[in-house]
């Protein structure tokens, strides 16, 4: 039976390995300091055996905080003070997952890793003020680009006040127009059935008026017969109280008795 003489406590719980005060030069040459980075990560039990076998006790060492140097090492050199700091900067947690992930699978296929934060990098002063100076600058611009959308914004606002204003006005005047317009049309549709009643009132007293007269002649036709008219004429000979004295008298009545004769013959 072996005897032991060693053992080594092995967590294979999620762990936080730290990795602290990474240096790297970016592709313009300039150097960097990335203070920590965390790189969470767990050991599978069914693999504790050949991690350890193959890669001793301290296997994070190897896969993790060397891996995490050289992969630091190898995006700061193939990008820019920008990409680093700025630009790209929320890209390198995924970008270093990936990496130590890949070579795990391949190589310790017990180590999960889970994920990495990575801190701002540390730059130099000189270059950190003009960044700063760079972001004021930005800020300064952000402010006047939101100051000037505001103006924009109460600019357009009040030309739709403007436009709803002119549009309502507009609406109220068409309103208004076109009671007006009915207004006069029922004028004209009144004083125009007034003409209507007026023409057939004049109308019905002009037929009745032409009918009276009518009624009149046809009257007057059947009564003015010749011996009618001869009596009248007799009695307003008769009548006549005044005395005419003179050779032509005997001519006037003997002209009224022609005047007789002749209205008996017609």
């Amino acid at each position: 039976m072996p005897v032991l003489t060693q053992y080594e406590p092995i967590q294979v719980t999620i762990q936080t390995d730290e990795v602290k005060n990474i240096p790297c030069g970016t592709k313009g040459g300039v150097m960097i300091y990335f203070d920590k980075i965390e790189v969470v990560n767990r050991l599978r039990k069914d693999y504790v055996y050949d991690t350890i076998l193959n890669y001793g006790v301290t296997y994070d060492k190897t896969w993790i905080y060397d891996k995490i140097h050289h992969e630091i090492n190898q995006f700061c050199s193939a990008h820019t003070l920008q990409d680093v700091y700025i630009d790209k900067f929320d890209q390198i947690d995924e970008n270093m997952k990936e990496a130590l992930q890949k070579d795990c699978t391949i190589y310790a296929p017990g180590i999960e890793i889970i994920n990495v934060r990575v801190t701002k990098p540390t730059i130099p002063v000189v270059i950190a003020r003009n960044y700063e100076q760079m972001e004021e600058e930005r800020t300064k611009v952000l402010i006047a680009m939101e100051r000037q959308k505001v103006v924009e914004k109460e600019a357009e606002t009040q030309m739709k006040m403007a436009v709803t204003e002119a549009e309502k006005d507009a609406l109220v005047s068409k309103i208004r127009m076109e009671q007006i317009i009915m207004e006069k049309e029922s004028t004209k549709m009144q004083q125009i059935i007034e003409n209507e009643m007026y023409l057939n009132r004049e109308k019905s007293l002009a037929d009745s008026s032409f009918y009276r007269v009518k009624k009149e002649a046809e009257a007057n036709e059947l009564m003015l017969t010749p011996e009618y008219l001869e009596l009248k004429f007799i009695e307003a000979i008769a009548n006549n109280t005044k005395m005419f004295f003179g050779d032509k008298v005997p001519n006037m009545v003997f002209d009224q008795k022609l005047l007789g004769n002749f209205l008996r013959e017609m």
